[in-house]
């Protein structure tokens, strides 16, 4: 993988390289970029992959090859957006109230305590150069951190703000500028390639681990929001800065959005309603005018002066770029309005219809791009994942030849595919259980033969399990009925408790199940005997409804392809493989990945889902699994 990894950045051709944990791919990626000549940006999708690379692998690294003759660059800097980092000014001048004015005072209660805690950290890590970053910070939730930091909008400007020179955002950027290597993360890379908001410095080639994940956090960059209490609170802040009625008019139009909203009905629009369409152009062109009205800062002004009135402005040019878009009602996005509830009223969401178009357009024509993770062969091959980041099956080059000869008005991009393996014997260490027998899952969620099914194969492990299940109703019920027929084991359900807390739990007893949803199947590494059975309830199909992947399904379908298996088997495939991934992490595991929903054998389409999983020796036999089980428990009781 090294090799290719440095012959890719040699030769400026893309390398899309599936590689199974325990093979460090970390390393073989890391050693030919400090090796590159030029400066390259490693992007990652989780906090965890980040740390790891940051705390662990570089410094080994670099500690390596230290004596290495020649001068070799080993600088390195962490890079994220601007509101992950702590703003002083905000700390210590105050947040801005409805009215747009700088309060510097608390609020009371539990939040108040909270945000006086996240300030005292903000200026310790001032005093200590630490980095001012979120992920260091005391445990809080968005609605507290929103207190101590704000967004690239809301920003002064290291020139206007009298604590720029302090600026942890400004300092990360500086030493990203000084650095060889650049880590950051999926969201930071879609915003400086493909919006083209310069937010990384200039580099040659970019590192995209996770890259399973990449265009779902592309998507989520390119998602905006909106809801009719921000734009009231939007005016209200921007009152007492603007003279004429344009801060008023603003509200009027949140009036409207609000009204348009509460007749409309939630979910995708195919036709916008005609009120809903209307009170969008009311908004876009009151936050226009709202915008136009705001006095411009007087020479020589002071930055904490204009603090509240650069904010304030901000929000509205932020409502007015959000409203803008929605109005325009493209058929390159997706439009929708989400069910409210009692913590966040109904919001309108659009996103864009595919992300693969501008990643090849800004990205891959301009960059060479090195995509890994352990799951990038879906259906046993990497067409899937390659279309979804805008690389062309005809373009991959085998044994150093294209697939097919690109036409001359094609503007091609070469790019290899390689699957390095894994370290891993899956035949010998994992079996694959499919409960044929069982019937298909319905809506209703999980039925008796199910819930006898997942009690036969916990107790026949004696705990050891983790449940992934596509609800967090089917999570619930599933260790409701655990709990009460296997009352000598330690039952945890995700809500519980907070996730670092169960995890703990889990791989402190052995006699545990962990029964959870999404954010389980992909974020969750416990190796040894804590797990030895996967449970998955039903293959993790999006949900018919969701108003995303059944627009893109439609227009696969629309454009003469397999909307169901382009996007929805696509979907349930990397899913599976990412559950499947939670058995076996080490050489040591053993276990089972059990699969509740018989679909998987009975189904066309099966054979595709298999194909994205490890090589499990298969059976469908219960007995043969809970056999299994049940030796494996008795050797780790020894």
């Amino acid at each position: 993988m090294a090799e290719a990894v440095a012959d890719a950045m040699g030769s400026g051709r893309h390398l899309v390289v599936q590689a199974g944990t325990g093979t460090g791919k970390s390393l073989a990626y890391l050693v030919p970029s400090l090796l590159h000549d030029q400066r390259v940006v490693v992007a990652t999708a989780t906090l965890a992959l980040q740390h790891q690379l940051v705390e662990r692998d570089l410094p080994r690294l670099v500690e390596a090859v230290k004596d290495a003759p020649g001068k070799l660059d080993t600088s390195y800097a962490v890079l994220k957006g601007r509101s992950n980092y702590a703003c002083l000014h905000r700390i210590r001048e105050g947040v801005p109230d409805d009215q747009g004015a700088l309060d510097v005072e608390l609020p009371t209660g539990s939040l108040g305590k909270k945000i006086l805690e996240l300030r005292a950290w903000a200026e310790e890590e001032a005093e200590g150069g630490g980095t001012g970053e979120r992920d260091n910070a005391p445990r809080h939730t968005d609605r507290e951190w929103r207190q101590v930091s704000v967004n690239h909008r809301e920003c002064l400007g290291a020139a206007k703000c009298p604590f720029g020179q302090e600026c942890f955002a400004e300092l990360a950027k500086e030493k990203a500028h000084r650095s060889h290597l650049v880590i950051t993360n999926h969201s930071l890379l879609a915003i400086d390639a493909i919006e083209g908001v310069p937010m990384i410095p200039e580099y040659d080639v970019v590192v995209i681990d996770e890259a399973h994940e990449l265009t779902t956090r592309v998507t989520q960059a390119a998602t905006d929001e909106l809801w009719a209490a921000e734009v009231e609170r939007a005016a209200r802040r921007s009152q007492r800065h603007v003279e004429g009625d344009q801060a008023n008019d603003l509200a009027d139009a949140a009036d409207a959005l609000r009204d348009a909203i509460n007749e409309a009905r939630p979910g995708r629009f195919e036709r916008v309603p005609e009120q809903l369409s209307d009170a969008l152009v009311l908004v876009r062109d009151a936050a226009r005018a709202c915008v136009s009205a705001f006095p411009k800062a007087e020479p020589g002004e002071a930055g904490d002066a204009d603090a509240g009135r650069t904010q304030a402005k901000g929000a509205v040019q932020e409502l007015f770029a959000t409203a803008d878009r929605m109005a325009a009602q493209s058929d390159a996005d997706v439009l929708w309005l989400t069910e409210g509830s009692e913590r966040m009223p109904p919001r309108l969401c659009v996103a864009p219809l595919q992300v693969w178009g501008p990643m090849r357009d800004k990205l891959l024509t301009d960059k060479t791009v090195v995509f890994t993770s352990a799951t990038l062969m879906l259906g046993g091959d990497f067409s899937s994942v390659a279309t979804s980041v805008g690389l062309k099956p005809s373009e991959r080059l085998v044994d150093g030849d294209p697939v097919t000869e690109p036409s001359v008005s094609d503007h091609a991009l070469p790019w290899r595919g390689l699957d390095v393996g894994s370290p891993f014997d899956y035949g010998r260490q994992a079996i694959l259980y499919v409960a044929r027998h069982l019937p298909p899952p319905g809506r209703d969620g999980l039925v008796k033969a199910q819930l006898d099914e997942i009690v036969e194969l916990v107790d026949a492990a004696e705990g050891r399990a983790l449940g992934l299940f596509s609800s967090r109703r089917a999570a619930e019920a599933a260790a409701e009925v655990v709990r009460e027929r296997l009352p000598h084991l330690t039952t945890l359900a995700q809500g519980d408790a907070q996730l670092p807390e169960l995890a703990a739990q889990f791989v402190g007893d052995p006699h545990t199940c962990l029964f959870g949803t999404l954010s389980l199947w992909q974020g969750l590494d416990v190796p040894g005997d804590t797990c030895q059975l996967v449970l998955i309830d039903r293959i993790p199909f999006p949900r018919p409804d969701d108003p995303l992947l059944s627009a893109r399904q439609k227009a696969a379908d629309q454009a003469g392809g397999n909307g169901f298996m382009q996007v929805a088997a696509t979907h349930a495939a990397l899913l599976l493989a990412q559950g499947a991934g939670r058995l076996i992490r080490s050489h040591a595991d053993r276990g089972v990945v059990a699969i509740l929903d018989p679909r998987l054998a009975t189904a066309r389409y099966g054979g595709f889902l298999k194909a994205s999983l490890p090589p499990m020796w298969t059976t469908t036999d219960p007995a043969v699994a809970r056999q299994a089980l049940t030796r494996l428990a008795a050797s780790a009781g020894d």
